[in-house]
Formats: structure tokens, sequence, C-alpha cells
């Protein structure tokens, strides 16, 4: 689906509306475990390039899912979150590389809400697959994509697994 010019195509449009949007501002970046870390810690080199530091923090959302079996056969692997900013009145674009259903953010934002409440919580995605369950929309995209519901979109950065690219795959 993308190569790796394909994701760094996509995460120059990324930080691109974000600083066409967001001007000068102090903005504070939160990245959804795993890839949504390392997307938000690209996306920030980017801005960094061009003389816009951001914070950057990361948040394990896996207590906050609705979606693993709590009876012990599909039980999550936890992260450390590291939020290292005051978030009251910070505005916070959240960062996740796929978004499909809604749920995962549903969870961040729960999750979010325990370290403060900025003034502005926005969504920004490396891939938008469609199909939500919850109604909830990016505010950054860095590619739709249209899929099927038996597919899956399998997002690599070299950082968390040795390759980049996207890939569409019909098995988990």
């Amino acid at each position: 689906m993308l190569t790796p010019q394909g994701i760094e195509d996509a995460i120059a449009v990324l930080a691109a509306e974000i600083v066409s949007r967001c001007g000068d501002q102090h903005l504070a970046f939160v990245g959804v475990y795993t890839r949504g870390v390392t997307l938000a810690r690209r996306v920030a080199d980017v801005l960094a390039a061009k003389g816009k530091n951001c914070s950057v923090g990361t948040l394990d959302i896996s207590l906050y899912r609705d979606d693993f079996d709590n009876h012990g056969r599909d039980l999550p692997k936890l992260n450390s979150s590291n939020v290292p900013f005051e978030l009251e009145g910070t505005r916070v674009i959240l960062f996740d590389e796929v978004i499909f259903t809604g749920r995962t953010v549903r969870a961040a934002l729960d999750a979010l809400a325990d370290y403060g409440r900025p003034s502005k919580i926005e969504l920004a995605v490396l891939i938008d697959r469609g199909h939500r369950e919850i109604p909830v929309q990016p505010d950054y995209t860095g590619r739709k994509l249209e899929t099927e519901l038996c597919q899956y979109v399998k997002v690599r950065f070299k950082e968390d697994d040795k390759k980049e690219g996207v890939f569409l795959v019909t098995e988990k």
C-alpha cells in the first residue's frame, strides 16, 4: 500500500497540515503505543527541522480498551505512559498510526483524561481506513485508504519493526 517513501510523504503531509492550522502555538504530541509513538516522534522531528519544537509524550491505553479478553487468554502487554508536560490548558495532538473503528481513540481519550484537561485535543493518523463504529474522525490524515472489513492495514516502521511500509492483509 505504501513504500517507505510513501510513509515519508504522508508524514510530510501531516506536518504541513499541523503547521498550517496551528501556526506558532505550542503543541504537545502524545503518541499511542506502539506505532503512534513513532509517528508522533517522526512528525515532531520534521517540525523541529523547520524550527518548531513540540513536546512528545507516550500513552499506553491497554487497560482502557474494550476489546481484550479479560479471562486471561488475551491479556494486554503493558507499557509505561510518559506524559512529561502539563496538559492543563495545552493544545494536544494525539497520534495513532491507523484509525479504523474509533475504539482505540476512545480508549486513548479516556487514558489522556487521567493526566489533566487540555484546552483542545486533536487527532492525527497516518492512515484512515474508514469503517467507524464510534463517531470519531481525525483532524489530520496522512493518507486515506479504501478497505474491506475483512482486511487489515499493518503499518511497519523501521524503528519498531526493522522494516518500513504499509501493508494490506487479510489475517491479523
